[in-house]
């Protein structure tokens, strides 16, 4: 999972696709925002047009968006955008949808940024019109939010019945409630082992107050990722990492700190992580990848299998 508004080029994208597919990754994941969170002066490509040119440029991994925040797009610009990604990559497209939540990137794009509330209500209508555009013959929807008549959206994603939806999210009713109804996986940031397990319980329990079987929704989990095939390996992977966060520290310290919610360490460390993380109920994991030029860290991670 790549943090795409940290100045990451095209050709740097085509190389960290190009790694993913060698290396025997599933996915390549990016997140959706428009300025850098870390650093000034650090450039971002829009994350659709990112993705519809990977997808032509690769023939195996899968792309998606870590998410796409509810505010950027009109659910019908979305779904068709997505949609299209999905014809060009011969179905290999997943969307992730969450409500948005950085106030000053809005403001600098000119975004409107309503109150929480709004925004999950933006999010949950989104949410459902991305499924029935893409599940159903004709479209009539009038919320509070949106309104569609008569739409037909053809032509059709490649997947059938339809690409998958992820929801991003940290297990609140806000998010639970729509992913049960509309969702394929609820993926949850930056937490440990033993949070991810209550969260796996409360997404548990709203599917079967719902009446769904739990097992059909996926538990992911996105967080740092640093791998070493030794300590000093390790710790001149987290030093640049420090580095690409802006800030100064110890990374000896810096593992220590985030210990409990990244995954940090040799491979065997690391595989240990993960099946702390499987224990809890995740089913899958994003990892996020801040060094992007580094293309020895994703041959590592392709190595975790």
């Amino acid at each position: 999972m790549i943090e795409g508004q940290e100045g990451v080029s095209w050709d740097e994208w085509v190389a960290l696709a190009r790694a993913c597919e060698d290396n025997g990754l599933e996915a390549l994941f990016r997140s959706d925002h428009y300025g850098s969170l870390l650093a000034a002066g650090r450039g971002s490509l829009d994350a659709w047009a990112t993705l519809a040119g990977l997808a032509a440029v690769t023939g195996r991994i899968r792309l998606g968006t870590m998410v796409s925040p509810t505010t950027f797009r009109h659910p019908s610009v979305l779904a068709k955008t997505a949609a299209t990604v999905d014809h060009i990559s011969g179905g290999r497209v997943e969307l992730g949808l969450g409500a948005g939540w950085n106030e000053r990137e809005h403001r600098a794009y000119g975004f409107p940024f309503p109150p929480v509330g709004e925004r999950i209500e933006l999010f949950s209508e989104q949410l459902e019109l991305v499924h029935r555009q893409w599940t159903e013959d004709e479209v009539d929807f009038s919320g509070r939010r949106y309104r569609t008549e008569g739409l037909t959206a053809l032509p059709r994603p490649v997947q059938r019945p339809r690409p998958t939806l992820i929801v991003g999210g940290s297990a609140r009713p806000g998010t639970v409630g729509p992913a049960v109804h509309f969702a394929d996986e609820y993926n949850t940031i930056f937490v440990s082992a033993e949070e991810c397990a209550e969260r796996r319980r409360r997404l548990d329990e709203a599917c079967r107050a719902a009446g769904r079987d739990p097992s059909t929704l996926t538990f992911s989990l996105m967080t740092g990722c640093v791998l070493g095939r030794d300590e000093a390996e390790l710790h001149d992977r987290v030093r640049r990492v420090i580095e690409r966060m802006g800030r100064d520290g110890d990374p000896a310290a810096f593992v220590r700190e985030h210990a409990e919610t990244w995954i940090l360490g040799t491979l065997e460390q690391v595989r240990a992580r993960l099946a702390e993380y499987e224990r809890a109920g995740v089913e899958r994991v994003m990892l996020q990848h801040l060094d992007h030029a580094d293309l020895g860290a994703v041959e590592l991670m392709g190595q975790l299998a």
